[in-house]
């Protein structure tokens, strides 16, 4: 792992720091709203060294930071250049796109309207929707209730669709995407599978029920009141200069892109303004910051809902070195972002980067966490001088050994399918009148076939780019039945469309 040891003996110095209400570790001379304070060792020196080599070691651009300990903000910084072009430096209350950590703050306006009785977490998403419903290809459609859409339970597919500013077309209305993709490829309630999908269902559900935009609601209620003032859906009105910009790995400026799944991809924040709602997820709300929700409704949101290791709307981890952790992070073209929360030690940090680096800044969040921690580093230690454990190989399942046989039902028409799996490991596919394809990347856990083949999905919407198709099947009682996804294979990321296949053994 990259970056220089952080010594133990710094956790004191955080917590002097915490307790004398120092608020960031910028100010260098030594001054704090005009008066002079006491010189301290700065506990997160070694951390901006780390900081400065992850942005030259991986091309990105800028990375802001935020760090909150005991209901304090103890660090908030910027790091690099939020546009390249116009020399723009990064700070804290630059703007960065978000990506997935949209969902905790999309998940927190729905609850505002489930506190107030316009939905019911238990009832099906479509007793929410208008002209585009939810449909059953597997399993019963009323199983997709509005706590599963959450809790990527609902057996809705995977699914991303980004439209660029000098694309010649753009998002359909969500009715539309709900029409084409918004199907069970699992019985609700079996299995997780993370849908951006279903945040753009739960976005809508809120425009639906508040009569509102779901910009214009998330804004007067959940970013105002929280005090998220350098927040927006896409880039609202007056807030273009605060953006940082998104760039590929080549430094190149990537066209402004947005989504038909606003709710899971579409809000910009600061680390400033991201740190404070973590903060508020913690129970540690500032006295700025209103109430929207009530403290039984935050525990609600952090409870696991199986089978994924999921809340509503966040992403829970039992044990992160031995503390309990929840939030979201983020991944999209010019996207790297984490919101890490530790409600045992009070903990909130977020780190926002404007690239999508191989090397995740995941990384950047425990080294942090060990500063803060004793417990925590102690775990870190000891897990860093641990071998990497090698993948493990794939064996071919006795029960998929065979020739299956059935249909691909497409959003437009259905296509015969067939899939042989040989014993010594070879998995061979048909779809329409193409030529046999070879299954790749292949993968078989908690009865769940994965892998990828060449092959063409004949739809409107997937015959723009070239693409191939990714297997999510479930083996049992005879079948294979799950989800068959078109996925862009072009330089610039568009897409995965979601279909569903059903095979059954000969």
């Amino acid at each position: 792992m990259t970056g220089s040891k952080v010594g133990l003996g710094l956790f004191a110095t955080i917590l002097a720091l915490t307790a004398t209400g120092v608020a960031t570790a910028q100010d260098q001379s030594g001054r704090q709203a005009g008066n002079r304070v006491r010189q301290v060792a700065d506990p997160f020196g070694p951390h901006r060294a780390m900081i400065r080599r992850y942005l030259d070691s991986t091309n990105t651009a800028s990375l802001a930071v935020a760090v909150a300990k005991d209901g304090k903000i103890v660090w908030e910084e910027g790091f690099g250049w939020a546009n390249r072009e116009k020399m723009i430096p990064a700070t804290h209350h630059t703007m960065y796109s978000l990506a997935s950590i949209s969902k905790p703050i999309t998940a927190t306006g729905l609850m505002v309207l489930v506190e107030r009785g316009k939905v019911a977490l238990d009832q099906p998403a479509n007793q929410y929707l208008g002209i585009g419903k939810i449909r059953s290809m597997a399993g019963d459609a009323a199983g997709a209730t509005v706590r599963r859409v959450l809790s990527h339970t609902a057996g809705l597919p995977l699914h991303w669709q980004f439209f660029y500013a000098d694309n010649d077309y753009g998002p359909p209305t969500m009715d539309e995407t709900i029409s084409r993709y918004g199907i069970t490829v699992f019985p609700p309630g079996t299995q997780d599978e993370y849908s951006n999908l279903g945040y753009g269902i739960l976005d809508h559900i809120i425009s639906r029920a508040s009569g509102l935009s779901y910009a214009d609601f998330m804004r007067n209620e959940v970013f105002l009141p929280l005090g998220m003032t350098r927040t927006s859906v896409d880039i609202g009105p007056g807030l273009a200069d605060f953006v940082a910009e998104r760039y590929d790995l080549e430094q190149n400026l990537i066209p402004f892109y947005t989504f038909d799944h606003p709710g899971a991809s579409a809000v910009y924040s600061s680390a400033h303004d991201l740190v404070r709602f973590g903060m508020f997820h913690l129970k540690e709300r500032l006295p700025e910051q209103r109430a929207i929700l009530t403290p039984a409704s935050l525990d609600e949101m952090r409870r696991r809902i199986a089978p994924a290791d999921y809340g509503l709307g966040f992403a829970l981890n039992a044990d992160d070195m031995g503390s309990p952790r929840f939030g979201h992070g983020g991944g999209m073209p010019g996207v790297s972002t984490v919101l890490a929360l530790y409600p045992n030690e009070r903990v909130a940090i977020a780190l926002l980067t404007n690239a999508r680096s191989p090397v995740h800044p995941e990384y950047l969040v425990k080294e942090i966490m060990a500063t803060l921690s004793p417990r925590f580093a102690d775990s870190l230690r000891a897990r860093q001088r641990r071998p990497t454990p090698a993948p493990p190989a794939f064996v071919m399942p006795e029960g998929l050994v065979g020739e299956w046989t059935g249909t691909l039902h497409t959003s437009q028409q259905a296509l015969p399918m067939r899939l042989v799996a040989r014993q010594y490991g070879d998995i061979h596919v048909w779809v329409g009148d193409q030529p046999r394809a070879i299954l790749n990347e292949l993968a078989f856990a908690n009865g769940r076939l994965n892998g990828r083949f060449a092959g063409t999905i004949p739809t409107d919407d997937a015959k723009r780019w070239a693409h191939s198709i990714w297997l999510d099947l479930v083996l049992g009682n005879g079948t294979l039945a799950g989800e068959a996804n078109a996925i862009s294979t072009t330089p610039r990321e568009m897409w995965s469309l979601g279909s569903y296949a059903e095979l059954r053994k000969r």
